[in-house]
Formats: structure tokens, sequence, C-alpha cells
């Protein structure tokens, strides 16, 4: 009997083997109970990504990276005579971009569990790659771009949004700055797998052009992160979050208090009639397959 493509494990590298873990385990719930306000977030980014991409109706287009599917879908209602495939690691985030898809009635565009690092893709098969914020987990990125520039045709176009370093990312940064308490924590590493992965432009540019990009560009895109409606709810979903949670471990009962209690301050002074609003800086990358 054959096995359906959906049912089947992915090719995964090594390299990817933790990422393909965290994605597919009991802290990818997370983001599926939460994946709408995870997608609002960072709206306010999404309009740069197409305009990076600068998409045309007939379209062939891969999105790496895709999550529940917010980029691909977007890029379906503009491709309308095209087609879209999204890739991912993560099957729970792949059954709600599907379900998602379905429901608003798109049918040029299809989701496929992967690591593009490794996958193989059908040579030269799309226009343009885009990815929003979700290229900067790989293990090994110069082979992940080697491997996701083969499916681009000779002069199709890369368009990616990818999070510059915690200076610029405020709705990060007041979580390390509050809820360090005072301890020497060390930043997350640039260039490791994770939030950070692309965050230095020249390494972005090395690995690109090693993978056969020219033209590679690196605009500086600043929007607000909008963390909830009002305090309360912004407080309540910051302290569910992974990084929040491990932050605080370690803390005695008095510490932890005051920190939490700093942050939500901290988050009252950000709040307005949109929101709650916080600083966040991303490098809107650009190139075209040679």
């Amino acid at each position: 009997m054959t096995v359906p493509a959906s049912q089947r494990t992915p090719l995964v590298d090594e390299a990817n083997a933790e990422q393909f873990r965290a994605w597919n385990g009991d802290d990818v719930q997370h983001w599926v109970t939460h994946i709408d306000r995870y997608e609002a977030a960072s709206a306010r980014f999404d309009p740069w990504l197409l305009t990076g991409a600068a998409l045309s109706a007939t379209d062939r287009v891969l999105d790496v990276g895709c999550g529940a599917g917010v980029s691909s879908r977007a890029a379906a209602r503009t491709a309308v005579d095209g087609h879209v495939v999204g890739v991912d690691l993560s099957a729970p985030l792949l059954a709600l971009a599907r379900q998602r898809s379905e429901l608003a009635g798109l049918t040029n565009v299809q989701f496929v569990q992967g690591d593009a690092q490794v996958h193989p893709f059908e040579a030269a098969a799309f226009d343009v790659v885009l990815s929003r914020f979700g290229g900067m987990f790989f293990g090994d990125p110069a082979a992940a771009f080697t491997n996701i520039g083969t499916a681009l045709r000779p002069g199709g176009r890369l368009a990616m949004l990818a999070w510059q370093g915690l200076a610029g990312n405020e709705w990060l940064g007041i979580l390390f700055d509050t809820l360090a308490a005072g301890r020497p924590l060390p930043a997350p590493p640039e260039g490791a797998p994770g939030v950070f992965g692309l965050a230095d432009p020249d390494a972005v540019r090395r690995i690109l052009t090693g993978a056969g990009f020219v033209d590679v560009d690196l605009a500086d895109v600043r929007e607000p992160e909008r963390l909830g409606a009002d305090v309360d709810d912004a407080y309540a979903f910051v302290c569910s979050l992974g990084p929040t949670q491990g932050l605080l471990a370690g803390l005695d009962e008095r510490a932890r208090a005051s920190a939490l209690a700093t942050l939500r301050a901290r988050l009252a002074d950000r709040a307005g009639p949109d929101g709650v609003l916080l600083g966040a800086a991303a490098w809107l990358v650009t190139a075209v397959r040679r």
C-alpha cells in the first residue's frame, strides 16, 4: 500500500533534527493555540515581504518555513494563475495551513512537510522563493540556501524577512532585560539556528552569494510588534511564552514577583489605542538567482 505523502516521515538533515523535534513536539502546541496572535504580532511586516517578492499572477512560488501558511495564502491570492507550495518542518502547523487555505477557497496552494535544507526540490521549478521569518532556523544555512536556490529558475527572485539583532527588537529585549532580574544572562547568539540566525547582514550576503545568488540586498525595516489588545492581554500572552518561563526559572518567589511586576509596568508604558506595541527591526532580504 502506498503511504500518503502527508503521512511520510520527511527527510531531515541531522543539523536540523533538534528543530524538527521542537516543531513537532509539545512546544509547538503554544503556536497552534495562539496562531492568530503570533501572525498578527508581525502583520505590519507582511506588506514589505509582498513588495519585495514583486509577485505576478502567473508566478510559481515556494514559501520556505511557511508555518500555518499566512504568507502562502497571501502569495496565492496574487499568483492566481500560478501556484504556491509551502514547505515547513512542522506537521501541526501545516495541518492548520491546509485547513485555513481550504476554508479560504484557495485551490492554487499546497503544503509539504520537509526540511528545505535537503528536500529534493524539482530543479528550476519556481519563479519566486519567499520566507516570512522562516529562514533563520537552519543548522547549515549555506547548504540550505544552496538547495533552495536549485529550486529557483535562473533569474528567479528571493524575498525573505529575518529578524535583526536583539538591540533593534524591543519586543524580545524587554524580556531579557526585565526578567534577568540583575543576573548576567547571555543574549541569544547571532548566527545560531533561531530567532537571530540571519541577523548579521554580512553573513547573509556571504551565504546567499555562495549559494548562487546575485544582487543581494538587505533593507532595514522597522515596524512595531503587537503583543496584545491591552495590558492584561499582552501580559497574559507574554507570561505564557517559553522564553519567559525559561528566564523566570531559578528566581526565588520574591525576585520572580518583582520581575513580573516590572514587566507588566513596562508593557503598560507601551499601551495605546492600537494595543501594546513594541519596537521591532527586520531585514527584508532580496536577491536574484544567478
